[in-house]
């Protein structure tokens, strides 16, 4: 099979790094890309034997966006990233829910929540994705039987999986008198990498170039040092990857520094998870943090020489109030990044442009607006962490996952260098095509066989039982709508008549 798109924009690569290619064609073969060019460039034989043609005219043609933190879940920002410290801890365990914990949904609806999220992530131009959810509306973590289920799903879409089970030994919980604690349960913990393993054991059996098994273990507070050696001793024997939600927050770090006196990058060193093979989202609490020391004590130096992959999510940092500091700053160290999204809209676009402008603002310079930098993260750099150079570039022999944002949407307003204005004027919604391995995926908004309309009010049911369930969690026992009140006071219709 054979096919010829063509756009106005092609970023190419030239074997070194990404270029501009105008009134560009790429050629593909099968799963591969054949030739890469300009369009009139392109010998008139080919054009004789090509089955398909894709005209993308006024687009940007570009590698299909890795997101190495994709929500795969029913996304709880919504409700929790406007919260003060106080009003946050209500939305975390309670220490007497631990002992009457239960799954929110039952299994059937856990299978819709991963498949509506993957419709979400080819919407918005993802070809390739590392899944994360929450934990906290279920019994304690993932099952294998959940996630065979989303890899068959995610084989039908046609995207390109890493998968993996969460699992953990603890969960952190508010205690009676307001206090963070993690409460462990250690044979969950040992069940829960028994179960991972089958996964990544049944999805290699499998065969699929599509489905890759990897280890995916919860936050590293919520493990025990013995699940985490367990863990890089079991993806070691494997070759697997190994992520790990590890240098993102203030408790974790005084937790890990009170319970094993070290630091969580000296915790991660001492149980074998810190080497080129396992990848790290988020990374903004170490020593150069204003924080913790505001000065570089050799984190940033330790952690490019053991090869650790970075995964920057600028727009749900911004969301929650955290930033990294800074991305130059890290790069100048060597350390390498790729990009995730981690919270709803899964929109790398968004993501690039709130860390471009972040990085102006930390840097105080319209300089430091390194648009390039965060296109390479979300494709050279996913691939990187992936161990799959095929992968996030568009060049002879490379593999067919491809990405297509249109520029002709008068919103847009005028044109003139592609990735600025997409990135300053767009957002992820102007994806026209996710293809991966030569297959299209998505077009023009819309996915084979995928009902959108039956999407978008599954999606509005599962929230509501998210968020109804959260009640039932929080200690001082207060309703959804106590917990989540409106911007604005929501007006009884009658009364409001009464005044008008």
């Amino acid at each position: 099979m054979r096919t010829l798109l063509t756009a106005d924009h092609v970023l190419a690569f030239d074997g070194t790094s990404h270029t501009e290619l105008r009134d560009g064609a790429v050629l593909v073969e099968d799963d591969r890309i054949a030739w890469v060019g300009a369009a009139a460039s392109l010998p008139t034989a080919t054009v004789a034997e090509i089955d398909e043609r894709i005209d993308l005219g006024a687009a940007l043609l570009m590698p299909g966006l890795i997101d190495l933190d994709a929500l795969t879940d029913v996304d709880h920002l919504l409700l929790d990233s406007w919260s003060d410290a106080a009003h946050a801890t209500r939305l975390t365990w309670s220490d007497d829910y631990f002992d009457r914990r239960r799954h929110v949904f039952t299994e059937a609806e856990r299978r819709r929540v991963r498949e509506v999220a993957l419709v979400q992530l080819a919407l918005h131009g993802i070809t390739s994705y590392m899944p994360i959810a929450s934990e906290v509306h279920s019994e304690w973590a993932e099952s294998a039987d959940d996630f065979f289920a989303m890899a068959e799903f995610s084989r039908t879409l046609g995207l390109r999986a890493f998968l993996g089970p969460s699992y953990r030994s603890g969960v952190g919980v508010v205690t009676a008198d307001g206090r963070r604690d993690v409460r462990l349960n250690e044979q969950a913990g040992r069940d829960g990498l028994d179960d991972a393993i089958r996964f990544v054991d049944g999805i290699r059996a499998l065969g699929d170039p599509l489905l890759t098994g990897v280890f995916l273990p919860c936050r590293i507070e919520t493990l025990t040092p013995e699940l985490m050696e367990a863990t890089a001793r079991a993806a070691g024997e494997r070759g697997a990857l190994v992520r790990i939600h590890a240098l993102q927050g203030a408790f974790e770090r005084s937790y890990i520094q009170a319970t094993y006196g070290r630091t969580p990058l000296e915790h991660l060193a001492a149980h074998g998870l810190l080497h080129d093979r396992v990848i790290v989202p988020h990374g903004t609490v170490i020593d150069i943090d204003p924080r913790v020391h505001g000065e570089d004590r050799g984190d940033l130096a330790r952690i490019a020489a053991a090869g650790v992959a970075i995964v920057h999510c600028p727009l749900t940092n911004a969301r929650y109030g955290s930033e990294l500091v800074t991305l130059s700053r890290y790069r100048e160290a060597g350390v390498s990044f790729a990009l995730g999204t981690d919270s709803f809209p899964p929109d790398l676009i968004r993501g690039i442009d709130t860390g471009v402008s972040a990085a102006k603002v930390q840097h105080g310079d319209t300089a430091a607006g390194d648009v390039a930098a965060y296109v390479d993260a979300a494709t050279l750099g996913g691939a990187a962490a992936l161990h799959r150079p095929d992968l996030g570039r568009i060049a002879a022999g490379a593999t067919a996952d491809l990405t297509a944002f249109r520029l002709d949407d008068v919103r847009m307003g005028a044109i003139d260098d592609p990735l600025r204005t997409l990135v300053l004027a767009g957002t992820a919604r102007d994806a026209c095509l996710t293809m991966v391995a030569g297959r299209v995926v998505m077009r023009d908004g819309r996915i084979p066989g995928v009902d959108l309309a039956e999407v978008r009010r599954d999606m509005q049911a599962l929230f509501e039982t998210m968020r109804d369930a959260y009640g039932e969690r929080d200690r001082y026992r207060g309703t959804a709508g106590d917990l989540f009140p409106p911007v604005y006071p929501v007006a009884d219709a009658a009364a409001f008549e009464e005044h008008a």
